[in-house]
């Protein structure tokens, strides 16, 4: 099979293509012919667990039709639709985890089942277990307009939470006002502070999804309310350190959570996933939420697409058609 593969280098990655054997699943395991599959930022930065390692094979999420199960699989058989996070997903076959494996709703074309997974579980994870939003708090999506930042201002809603997001491009924010966001702030390198203590009543937001990084951390912590709770969830801004005020950590009783699948046992993630079907699925099923697709690249020409995400001009998921 046709597969695509990462090479990270110390400031860079490229991408190379590589013939290789159609992997067989072992117990617990998925196979899939790939439909689509969904690109992630977080990927394809250099030294971002890769940096110095050997050629790893590309892709963390894809859609596609079941052709083999591993030995114990009774969830899906040969012929079904299913995605999620897989194994190597820029590739013509992927493997699945069944703890990972969602059936794809009839609903969802392939590139949106393909965009349905990473960002949108995620989003979940934050807004849920991590930041327990509830219906009528304040949430600050620093970032809204990427794919993890889309995707937050959409299951926001779902919950019913009044959602402030950020973007440095007008014509992005424009389009998020389709989505519902409640109040748009054009600004790229933070200065949002003003806009949220005016917008909130001077309380300040319950929770803040940071996509942004180090460069708008301090401001995400100031604009927090009494047990606000910021979770970090990337950092594009390429900055990994900065000034944390104790004293407000202290006083306000704030939470502060990372959230990455990077050292997650296969359990953890499993658990993720049940509860992201329970919570959030049906809505996707029923078109309540839909996943918002920029661009689909076929799959010969992932560098492309690789080079279209890099240039940050995007609005939610771009996709790998196969």
């Amino acid at each position: 099979m046709k597969s695509w593969f990462i090479i990270s280098g110390k400031d860079a990655t490229s991408v190379e293509l590589r013939d290789m054997p159609v992997p067989e699943p072992k117990a617990g395991e998925v196979l899939a012919r790939v439909k689509a599959a969904g690109l992630n930022r977080g990927e394809f930065i250099a030294g971002h667990g890769l940096s110095g390692g050997a050629p790893k094979a590309a892709g963390i999420e894809a859609a596609g039709e079941v052709v083999k199960v591993g030995e114990g699989v009774k969830t899906f058989q040969p012929g079904d639709r299913v995605m999620g996070r897989a194994f190597h997903a820029y590739s013509e076959y992927a493997m699945f985890r069944i703890g990972d494996a969602m059936a794809a709703p009839a609903k969802l074309s392939w590139e949106e089942a393909a965009g349905a997974s990473i960002a949108y579980l995620t989003a979940y994870d934050m807004l849920w277990p991590g930041g327990e939003l509830k219906r009528d708090e304040w949430l600050l999506v620093a970032g809204a307009s990427a794919g993890v930042g889309v995707a937050s201002v959409q299951l926001g809603k779902l919950i019913g939470a009044r959602v402030i997001g950020t973007s440095g491009s007008a014509e992005k924010l424009k389009k998020l006002g389709a989505l519902g966001i409640d109040l748009p702030l054009q600004n790229r390198n933070g200065g949002f502070e003003k806009a949220v203590m005016e917008a909130t009543g001077g309380k300040g937001v319950d929770v803040v999804v940071n996509n942004v990084g180090g460069s708008v951390f301090a401001e995400c912590v100031r604009v927090l309310a009494y047990k606000g709770r910021l979770a970090t969830a990337g950092y594009v801004d390429g900055v990994v350190g900065a000034n944390l005020d104790i004293l407000a950590l202290h006083s306000k009783r704030l939470r502060l959570y990372g959230v990455s699948n990077k050292l997650r046992s296969a359990a953890e993630f499993a658990e993720n996933v049940r509860g992201f079907e329970r919570d959030v699925l049906p809505a996707i099923a029923s078109g309540y939420v839909r996943p918002v697709i920029d661009k689909v690249f076929p799959f010969a020409e992932l560098p492309q697409a690789k080079a279209y995400m890099e240039s940050n001009a995007h609005l939610g998921k771009i996709i790998l058609r196969a």
